[in-house]
């Protein structure tokens, strides 16, 4: 069954209901336990969206994905929860890389006693719980964001000043998450996400974030990986499960970034 494969996945014990509490529960758990990454992006391997492709990716092989992966499974979950859950188109905004175009990304609102809610897992340092959509500031933790209405059909979430992206636009037009299966499955060249591996977790209160070889721990505390063996134990601290991957393939992976390191390097030296 679909949803208990995914509550399993999550080590979720708690009772199950289209509400309120649950939905930040599960929005709050997917961030702790499932990781935003690219390794099968870098791999070459495709990358499907399908119901079948993302249960058997998520939930039973325990890995993640980016955006189009990470808030299709979590729309799979919430809806065999029991939740109405719209599929939105959205647009990632990047100042430092000009990144802003519509259907970069999508987002989910979800429907709980007649309010509608933003969920998405599908940034790296996404919010952990979901954020009303409603106009003004919305605090979580230290973290401050805010959604704009834009016009009757639109919005804008601002991220956190200290976050990833700057902001993210999003329409409330209901959409298919086909609709995204030939843009998740088609990797530009140029794009960061092939450029540089990526991984990136929430843990103990702070984010985890990997960029080829540099590791970054919360705050300014950014490390090096100088081998194989702690490249592993990275991804093992990110939560993605080496098994999947195979030794052959983990080292393969390794050799790639000692390229993309200094790739990396030059993009913030850029930024």
């Amino acid at each position: 069954m679909t949803l208990d494969a995914f509550l399993d996945r999550l080590e979720y014990r708690e009772p199950v209901r289209p509400d309120l509490a649950t939905l930040r529960n599960l929005h709050r758990a997917w961030r702790l336990r499932v990781p935003y990454e690219n390794l099968d992006v870098q791999l070459g391997r495709p990358i499907l969206l399908t119901s079948d492709a993302l249960t058997d990716k998520f939930a039973r092989r325990g890995r993640g994905g980016l955006c189009y992966e990470m808030n299709g499974a979590l729309a799979l979950l919430l809806r065999a929860a029991g939740f109405a859950v719209t599929v939105v188109e959205a647009a990632v905004l990047r100042s430092t890389r000009g990144e802003g175009q519509w259907g970069n990304h999508i987002a989910l609102l979800v429907d709980v006693d007649g309010e509608s809610w933003l969920a998405d897992t599908g940034i790296g340092d996404a919010f952990l719980e979901p954020l009303p959509l409603r106009e003004g500031a919305h605090r979580q933790g230290e973290l401050a964001f805010r959604m704009e209405r834009l016009d009757s059909g639109t919005w804008r979430m601002h991220h956190d000043p200290g976050g990833t992206i700057d902001s993210c636009d999003f329409r409330t037009a209901p959409r298919e998450l086909a609709e995204f299966a030939e843009r998740a499955g088609t990797r530009s060249p140029d794009s960061v996400f092939a450029k540089v591996l990526v991984a990136q977790h929430h843990r103990d209160g702070r984010e985890l974030a990997l960029r080829a070889r540099t590791v970054k721990r919360g705050g300014g505390d950014r490390h090096t990986l100088s081998s194989l063996d702690e490249f592993a134990a990275t991804l093992r601290e990110f939560r993605v499960p080496l098994e999947d991957i195979g030794a052959d393939e983990l080292a393969a992976l390794w050799a790639k970034t000692e390229e993309q390191h200094e790739t990396w390097l030059a993009m913030q030296d850029t930024a």
